[in-house]
């Protein structure tokens, strides 16, 4: 069974319903079509119903079994306004300007969740990354314990001897650009639980660096040695070494020339870059040179599950987000109980 099958495969044990507020965008639509063929989801689209109707039966997709919910037609509408303007009045919002707000799919969406009336939302094919995030952290805040939201890559390469049989957590690829030492530490935290809801696994976290245990001093290497210290310090079962280069975290002969002695090196399965730069270039290396999957970006540290598509996503990139996501990230352990 592939890694995605095996997601797909825990996904149908526990039946959950996952919010597509992007109704009139073809991939998701025909992601929606996927997802409920193969019965390991339940969706609800967000958008004008009519709309939605039209657009899937001239593009000949099936969504005869997706929930649409028309925010100003719900019968929860003015119960989630009243919800938005309770958690926003602070910050100056009126009752209009919340009903304003929550015509909006996303943010409808959001407190659909908050409220307890899905189990997850996946945006972002046609909303920035941004435009995602910012209402759910208005609604949803961060996850108890946890100080930030970042996002990782699921990895999986094939025929290789390295990581998980070839399965990599790769974090913070997608979010934070450039973050601080206790953000770092956060980011490889998050990432560990990751990678064990993904996979089951015990994580063995890398902090790269072009430098391995001091082979070169500068700001950027003390970064992450004090990422390193703030990540043992905080979570002292974890599995976690560094600072580490790439070929000494994963390749065993390496490891053990560069790093001796170390409970990671060579033997790493959840790397953690030291800024966007680098997790993004990673990653897409990865990803077109060793032809690996790449499933992502998933958000973690949210309260509820909520997961960024890129833009350029497609349809299959859809079905696997929702799918992956059901059993990723910190903030989604529970959908498996």
């Amino acid at each position: 069974m592939t890694f995605i099958e095996n997601i797909k495969q825990k996904a149908k044990q526990n039946i959950k319903t996952i919010i597509l507020p992007e109704s009139e965008d073809i991939r998701v639509l025909s992601a929606t079509e996927k997802i409920l063929k193969e019965n390991f989801a339940n969706i609800i689209l967000i958008g004008n119903v009519q709309n939605t109707k039209n657009i899937a039966e001239e593009n000949n997709i099936d969504i005869s079994k997706a929930t649409i919910i028309e925010p100003e037609k719900a019968e929860k509408f003015d119960e989630y306004v009243n919800a938005f303007y309770e958690l926003r009045k602070s910050k100056g919002i009126t009752i209009e300007n919340a009903k304003k707000t929550l015509l909006e799919p996303i943010y409808f969406g959001m407190m659909m969740l908050k409220q307890g009336d899905a189990d997850g939302l996946v945006s972002g094919a046609c909303h920035s990354t941004a435009n995602t995030l910012r209402p759910a952290l208005q609604i949803l805040k961060t996850a108890p314990n946890t100080k930030l939201v970042s996002a990782f890559f699921a990895m999986v390469v094939p025929n290789c001897e390295y990581g998980e049989e070839g399965v990599f957590v790769f974090g913070d690829c997608g979010l934070v650009e450039n973050p601080t030492v206790d953000e770092l530490s956060e980011i490889a935290i998050s990432s560990s639980k990751s990678f064990k809801s993904l996979t089951g696994k015990e994580p063995k976290v890398a902090m790269l660096s072009y430098s391995t245990y001091g082979s070169a001093h500068s700001e950027l290497t003390e970064k992450v040695i004090e990422a390193t210290k703030l990540v043992k310090e905080k979570q002292t079962n974890l599995v976690c070494d560094g600072e580490l280069q790439l070929d000494a975290a994963i390749v065993p002969e390496v490891g053990a020339s560069k790093a001796p002695g170390s409970n990671v090196a060579g033997k790493a399965n959840t790397l953690i870059f030291p800024d966007l730069n680098a997790g993004n270039i990673g990653y897409k290396l990865v990803q077109r040179l060793a032809k690996a999957e790449a499933y992502g970006p998933l958000c973690q540290g949210i309260a509820k599950p909520v997961n960024d598509l890129s833009r350029g996503c497609s349809t299959n990139d859809i079905v696997r987000s929702c799918g992956n996501y059901l059993c990723s990230s910190t903030n989604v352990i529970n959908f498996l109980n």
